[in-house]
C-alpha cells in the first residue's frame, strides 16, 4: 500500500475496491486487512468489485457486527446489453444502502452500433469483455436503441448512456457509470450523454427490450405474489378471506 501512495503521491486514497474474489482468503481476513488501512488514514471506503452479492451481503453484515470498516460499495458490469446484475448485484445494492458503479455501459462499444459494418475496436483488439450480437436479444436491443437514436436525433452511445444515467436516478440507491474513453472524441461523446433527455416512452422503450430474465427464485415468486393480488396470468389462487 505504501508503493502504491508513494506512486500516487497522496497519503490517502478515497476508496480501495478489492478487485475480484480470489476463491482461498476467507472475508473476514480481508475485511479485517481493509479494517487496518481504514484506521491508519490510509484508505477512506472500502468496496467491492466483481464479488457475488452473496460475498457482499456477507461482507457487509461481518463488517457491522464486527466494528470493521463498512462495505461501502460494489462495482458491476451493466449496460443496455448486460444487465443480469438486476437478479441480485443491485437489490442488494438498494437494501444495504450501497453504492454502484457501472463499468462498460456501452457493452464494449457495441452500443454505439459501429460493429454493423466494422470489428475495429475492443472487439478487435481485445477480443473480450466484448458483448456481440450472438442471440436475438441482443439483436433486439441494438435495434431499438438505433431507433430511439434516430428519434431524438443523438448517437446511439449517447442515448445508452443517456438510458443509464435515468436508470440510475430511478433505482432507491446510487448508481454511477464508470467510462472508459480511449480518446478526447470518445470523452467528448460520453460527456455528450449528459445533455441527452429521453422522454418516457423512449425511457420505456429500452428498459423493456434490454429486461433480462430474473430466474429463479425471483420469477416463481412473483408469480406467486401476482396470485396473491388476483394478477394476470397466475396459477395461484390468492387465499380465501373469511367474511364476518
Amino acid at each position: 500500500m505504501e508503493g502504491s501512495l508513494t506512486r500516487l503521491a497522496t497519503d490517502h486514497v478515497d476508496i480501495l475496491w478489492v478487485h475480484y474474489p480470489d476463491e482461498l482468503t476467507p472475508m473476514d481476513e480481508i475485511l479485517r486487512g481493509l479494517d487496518d488501512l481504514v484506521t491508519q488514514g490510509k484508505v477512506l471506503h472500502v468496496a467491492f468489485s466483481n464479488f457475488p452479492a452473496w460475498r457482499v451481503s456477507r461482507a457487509a453484515v461481518l463488517a457491522d457486527v464486527s466494528g470493521w470498516a463498512p462495505v461501502a460499495g460494489i462495482q458491476v458490469e451493466y449496460s443496455l446489453v448486460q444487465r443480469t446484475a438486476d437478479r441480485e448485484l443491485l437489490p442488494m445494492a438498494e437494501a444495504l444502502g450501497l453504492g454502484a458503479t457501472l463499468w462498460s455501459p456501452l457493452g464494449g462499444g457495441l452500443l454505439t452500433g459501429k460493429y454493423r459494418h466494422s470489428r475495429e475496436g475492443r472487439l478487435s483488439d481485445w477480443g473480450r469483455l466484448v458483448h456481440t450480437e450472438d442471440d436475438a436479444r441482443a439483436t433486439a436491443v441494438v435495434d431499438t436503441l438505433l431507433e430511439v437514436a434516430g428519434s431524438v436525433g443523438r448517437p446511439p452511445a449517447q442515448v445508452a448512456v443517456a438510458w443509464l444515467l435515468e436508470h440510475g436516478r430511478r433505482m432507491t440507491t446510487s448508481a454511477t457509470p464508470i467510462i472508459g474513453p480511449r480518446t478526447l472524441a470518445q470523452l467528448d461523446d460520453y460527456l455528450a450523454a449528459l445533455e441527452v433527455q429521453l422522454d418516457d416512452e423512449g425511457y420505456r422503450r429500452l428498459e423493456t427490450v434490454s429486461r433480462p430474465s430474473l430466474g429463479i427464485p425471483h420469477e416463481a415468486n412473483a408469480a406467486a405474489l401476482d396470485g396473491l393480488r388476483g394478477g394476470p396470468g397466475s396459477s395461484v389462487t390468492a387465499p380465501a378471506v373469511p367474511v364476518a
